[in-house]
């Protein structure tokens, strides 16, 4: 009885040992988590991104952390699905107990998880969503990049500036991204004197876009805005060379992918509108590109710079807030003005949105061209 009343005690002691040692090994830390689309449809838009958040959080571990603390960096999978992220946020804040968190690149996805982030009252950084409604009386979320309201417009003007009077549009009519970039072109582009002559949709997860192709083709158009993700662009496209289509196409950020630049001669006269070029001169670009193949032997993508530059943000605001505290964390994002970020100098709006420049390129041989860099 002794014995065990003895052991008793001393596995109770090793056991609040051992949890004083892991309290105080937290205490040194300074936990932010992650939600992206490591998996699913978009895993290129949740990989990228994620590249360039760990890259921002090892350098900021190896020049010494923040507040004095080590940053930990805690990443969930989506898998590309509303609901999951969601969840994903849930856990984040409950189980992990993060003071910020970084995510997600898609906006549908940022609107299920935001809500979460916003009910729970802690500061979220959205990478790349540009949907405006992302940030939209929540105001715990913010976002790095330029929103589709700005988005759009760039792209209905540049339309009528190559002399293009009549245009397709062609919307994937369950993503809340390529409504609301449809949306705002459309009415730019009908504003400066243009005529959208046929008016398609499709569902994402389609295969087959022949009807929609067939009725653009008959409605003698001079180009097709396609405000879409790469996982259908590339079907697209193909299709409509197929078809015997000749007509440039072009659309927004969504674009932006290897797969896309895999299409070669397909895509060629083809252009969209982007956060970044890896041409761009900036010293900013350049040692952002440099530090990023040393870590991962590529060239970045403009998700994995607006994931480095979310992270590199939400830092610098737990700098500035001297604490861990949610709200101080907050109003210090709130306050973020010409911060010097590597897709451009970030200034974040009283709508939470950053008003930086957007770039238009040209895809050419399998490459992204720099067509044109326009000011907010």
């Amino acid at each position: 009885m002794r014995f065990a009343l003895i052991a008793a005690l001393a596995a109770m002691f090793f056991a609040l040992d051992a949890g004083c040692k892991k309290k105080q090994a937290e205490s040194d830390e300074i936990v932010i988590g992650e939600y992206g689309a490591l998996t699913g449809p978009i895993a290129n838009f949740g990989q990228s991104s994620n590249k360039g958040v760990r890259l921002a959080v090892k350098q900021a571990n190896a020049a010494g952390g923040v507040l004095g603390k080590r940053i930990r960096l805690v990443t969930v999978d989506n898998a590309s699905d509303a609901t999951q992220a969601a969840t994903a946020v849930e856990r984040l804040i409950a189980r992990e107990g993060v003071v910020a968190i970084i995510g997600e690149v898609a906006s549908k996805l940022s609107l299920a998880g935001g809500a979460i982030a916003q009910q729970n009252k802690v500061p979220m950084v959205s990478p790349a969503s540009t949907n405006p409604e992302v940030t939209r009386n929540r105001d715990y979320v913010f976002r790095v990049c330029f929103t589709d309201d700005f988005q759009g417009p760039v792209a209905a003007r540049f339309a009528l500036r190559q002399g293009w009077k009549r245009v397709a549009i062609l919307t994937d009519v369950a993503n809340d991204y390529s409504k609301g970039l449809a949306a705002t072109f459309r009415k730019t582009f009908i504003d400066g004197g243009g005529t959208v002559a046929a008016d398609e949709s499709f569902r994402a997860n389609d295969k087959d876009f022949n009807a929609q192709l067939t009725k653009i083709r008959g409605a003698n158009v001079d180009a097709v805005f396609l405000p879409g993700y790469y996982t259908e662009v590339g079907l697209v496209l193909t299709q409509a060379r197929q078809l015997g289509m000749r007509t440039p196409f072009f659309g927004g950020d969504g674009w932006d992918s290897e797969a896309t630049l895999a299409l070669g001669s397909i895509a060629d006269g083809c252009f969209f509108v982007n956060h970044y070029h890896p041409d761009d001169p900036s010293p900013a670009v350049q040692e952002f590109i440099k530090a990023f193949r040393a870590e991962y032997n590529e060239t970045p993508d403009a998700m994995a710079i607006l994931g480095y530059d979310a992270a590199r943000v939400l830092l610098h605001a737990i700098r500035k807030a001297g604490s861990t505290d949610r709200k101080a964390i907050r109003d210090a994002l709130a306050a973020t003005v010409d911060f010097p970020g590597a897709s451009g100098t970030i200034t974040i709006d009283e709508n939470r949105n950053a008003r930086k420049p957007i770039k238009v390129l040209e895809l050419r041989d399998g490459k992204t061209l720099l067509k044109e860099s326009i000011e907010p």
